[in-house]
């Protein structure tokens, strides 16, 4: 059964969709992926095990996904990022335990560089760090990037149906939020899960990832044969275990064993 969405109205004046269920900390929040939402798999898949084991749990859609308001061309990386402190801020309290999905990743790391002491640990699905720069920007040939900047659009084809519309601010405020090129120390508990057979984010991605971080407790596990869905049983209980080590060397940590 789905839950009824609650709405919450950010500074920003944008609703967010979530859905929040209380339990112990630290507190679970999922940061989903690029025009993905709150009832995708994994999403729904961490909620039955926060339920489970009596976390909280925290779901949310960014504005212009699944049932927020706003369209889609609408938003960025920023805007998204935003979104995903403020769901924290409002509905959260306590520690809390990021699990970013592909784009969710990439916005699960500008989080917790800006609310580090509100972090206990972070596990990413296939994470695309700066994707808009090295994936989209990078890939587009000269007519593409023409039209980016004459229209402000350029449409790409997707295989989850219909194509995505890439604006021009998409790629530009992008530009503004890049977590590769600059310092990334991460103070906490991180685990790093990437299938082998991802064709939207290479390995390569994890591994440049894994290396440019900095902190005490980073590892990644490679999963071969796993597609960027990451969402068969095997990967979900992958997930369960991946947040069950960051909440118990979170512990380790904050107790000072």
């Amino acid at each position: 059964m789905t839950d009824q969405a609650e709405f919450l109205t950010t500074d920003q004046g944008r609703r967010i969709a979530y859905v929040r269920v209380p339990g112990k900390e630290p507190g679970i929040v999922f940061l989903g992926g690029f025009k993905s939402d709150m009832q995708g798999t994994k999403a729904v898949h961490l909620e039955a095990w926060a339920r489970r084991t009596g976390h909280a749990c925290l779901r949310f859609d960014y504005s212009g996904h699944g049932q927020s308001r706003g369209a889609f061309t609408d938003g960025s990386i920023g805007d998204w990022t935003e979104d995903a402190q403020a769901a924290i801020t409002a509905l959260t309290t306590g520690p809390q335990v990021l699990v970013g999905s592909s784009m969710g990743g990439w916005i699960a790391l500008l989080v917790a560089r800006a609310m580090t002491p509100r972090i206990a640990g972070l596990v990413t699905i296939a994470a695309a760090p700066d994707f808009t720069e090295d994936s989209m920007w990078a890939g587009f040939d000269a007519q593409q990037r023409a039209a980016l900047h004459d229209e402000g659009q350029v449409a790409l084809p997707s295989e989850y149906g219909e194509p995505y519309i890439i604006t021009r601010k998409l790629i530009e405020d992008g530009r503004a939020h890049l977590v590769l090129r600059q310092p990334l120390q991460l103070s906490f508990p991180v685990r790093f899960l990437q299938g082998t057979a991802d064709k939207d984010v290479d390995k390569s991605v994890a591994l440049r990832l894994l290396e440019h971080a900095v902190g005490p407790d980073m590892r990644l596990t490679l999963v071969d044969g796993a597609d960027h869905r990451f969402s068969d049983a095997g990967c979900l209980a992958l997930i369960e275990a991946a947040v069950e080590e960051v909440i118990a060397r979170n512990a380790q940590a904050v107790g000072g064993t």
